[in-house]
Order: structure tokens, then sequence, then C-alpha cells
């Protein structure tokens, strides 16, 4: 299927379609108002048990929420074994996990998606938002599950929350995955201008172009059709995301305190991201790398910024050898 043919069945089934990186974060797209519809759509309760449905996938596990000492957060988890908290993108919500990707890891690990702050059913932060608001906010959301030390995957924009939360609350983590993001040191190379016009694109296509190599047809159809997947779809917020975007500009220009932090993280770190990544120059994984003591780095040839769905059999099966 052609990547017009993949837009096409995808705003047929739902809709609007999925999402991409503004300058070095997630831009979304999608129908106006749907994230409160899709958040009002799951199921509300403050219960931490696992949902209902979970032996099916995690597009069967019913949305919960659960009131923190930083608001209210939504989430979905699925598994059993250690903790696994995935933290999303700029734009996206937990709906833009891929679900074969998630199922997975649940086969081994109990793994947490939730949503970022105003996202969903998860409460707003103060104006104006900042990475370290969010990794704070993320503590709290572990805090409240009870979840004692968690290992930690963070894609782009989430990487960012992820070095944050790690930095700030070192209790908390006890392994990180720093997929396809930055250094908060004002250091990492910007977004090349061609790929940064693509993710702001008003064309599907042209942002699944910056999600995945143009070889990649066959990744990018199942990312798209599996996140399509969940019950009511939907992302950030359109008003959120410039609020997000500017938290990571502030990220990467270095102004946000937490950023130059990152040498002090202590945990055992894997850094990844595909070779062809558009959107964060390999550069900026290799100086993210060194920059913390011990960290191995994965780079996956011919993928991109979505490499972790692109390669997700060989990524997952990274991810347990590093986490164990």
């Amino acid at each position: 299927m052609t990547a017009a043919g993949l837009v096409h069945r995808a705003r047929r089934v739902v809709a609007v379609g999925t999402v991409a990186l503004v300058a070095v974060g997630f831009a979304a797209w999608g129908r106006p108002g749907a994230a409160g519809a899709a958040g009002a759509a799951g199921a509300r309760t403050r219960s931490p048990t696992t949902s209902p449905g979970t032996s099916r996938g995690i597009t069967s596990v019913r949305v919960q929420v659960i009131r923190t000492s930083d608001g209210e957060v939504a989430y979905r988890r699925l598994g059993k074994g250690t903790p696994l908290l995935l933290i999303m993108g700029l734009g996206g919500s937990i709906d833009d996990w891929q679900p074969t990707f998630v199922n997975a890891l649940a086969s081994r690990y109990r793994v947490i998606v939730f949503n970022n702050a105003g996202v969903g059913r998860t409460s707003a932060l103060p104006s104006p938002l900042t990475i370290t608001a969010m990794a704070d906010q993320t503590s709290a959301f572990i805090t409240a599950l009870g979840l004692g030390r968690v290992d930690v995957l963070g894609w782009s924009m989430g990487g960012m929350t992820a070095q944050a939360l790690t930095v700030l609350h070192p209790a908390q983590v006890a392994k990180l995955v720093l997929a396809a993001t930055q250094a908060g040191t004002g250091r990492a190379l910007p977004v090349p201008a061609a790929a940064a016009a693509d993710a702001v694109s008003s064309n599907p296509a042209a942002v699944l172009s910056a999600l995945f190599p143009a070889s990649q047809v066959a990744a990018e159809k199942k990312y798209v059709t599996g996140i399509l997947s969940y019950p009511g779809y939907y992302q950030a917020p359109r008003d959120l995301v410039g609020s997000q975007e500017a938290a990571v500009e502030a990220w990467l220009r270095g102004t946000d305190p937490s950023g130059h932090l990152v040498g002090g993280i202590r945990v055992p770190t894997l850094v990844a991201d595909g070779s062809l990544d558009a959107l964060d120059p390999t550069a900026n994984d290799r100086s993210l790398a060194a920059a913390i003591r011990g960290a191995q780095l994965v780079v996956y040839p011919g993928a991109g910024h979505a490499f972790l769905f692109q390669d997700a059999t060989s990524f997952v099966r990274r991810l347990e050898t590093f986490l164990g």
C-alpha cells in the first residue's frame, strides 16, 4: 500500500492519523476535541489493579485515572513482573504506542503507559509547561501507584522527561532507556530544515515520512493500523501542542535547569535510535550516551525516528537483555 493509500485508509477508519516530531518533539493532528472525547470514554477509576481483558492486549485495557499529589493521571497497564513505564512524546497520547510493541513487552514486564499533562484525563500543569514539571508529575504518578523503583523508557520528548525524572527523583528509576531523544544542555544539533517542514506539514503522508524512511512502507502501515485499533483513538489537544513544543525548545536551548544535570544520571542507561532518524541527528545520540557514565548506545541501520516500532522485534530483544 502506498503512503497515500495508507493515509486514506487511516482517515476512513477513524478520521485522523498519527504523530510526528515538531522541531524535536512530536506534532499531532486529529479531530478537534478528540482527546477530551476519548479520555471521557475511558472508564474512570482510581483502582490501581490491572484492568480486565489484558490477555487480549493493550487495546482491550480500559483507561484508568488515579489522583496524585500533582493532579490526576490517566493510564493503562498490562502484564506482570518488573514495572516498565513508557513516556510518550509531544502531541501523543497513550493511543500512540504501537499495540504489538506494548504487548511484546507485557509478556515479560508490567508495562504502564500514561498520558502527559493536559492530555485526555490527565490534569494540566501551570503555564509555562516545562520538561521539569512533567517529570515531577510523572514522579507523583509513580508514587501514587506505589511502584517504588521502575524501569523507564522515554521516546523523543518523553526521553527528555525521563532524563529529568532520573536526575530529580533518582530513587524512583532503576534502569533508563532513552529513545530518539536529546540532552538538554543546549548543545544538541538542530533538526534539519527539510525534516522540520515535513513534521509540521498538514499532509499526513509528509508527517509519516518524518517518522519512517521511504523504504519502510510496511512498517509505516503497521504502525498506523496499530494505533488506529485503539477504541476512540485520540491525541493531545491542539492548544496543548504549542505548550509542549515550547517546553521542548527550552530543554534544547539549555534553559530548563534539569537538562544540564544529565551527567548526574547514575542508573544503567540505554540510548537508542535509528540511523536514518530525520528528526534527530545521530550525533545527538552519541553525545547523549557519552554524557551518561556507562551508557550503552545502539543505532538501528536503516531505521527512522520510529525505530522502536520499525525494528520492534530486535529492539524488544535488546530491551529484554538490558532490563533483565
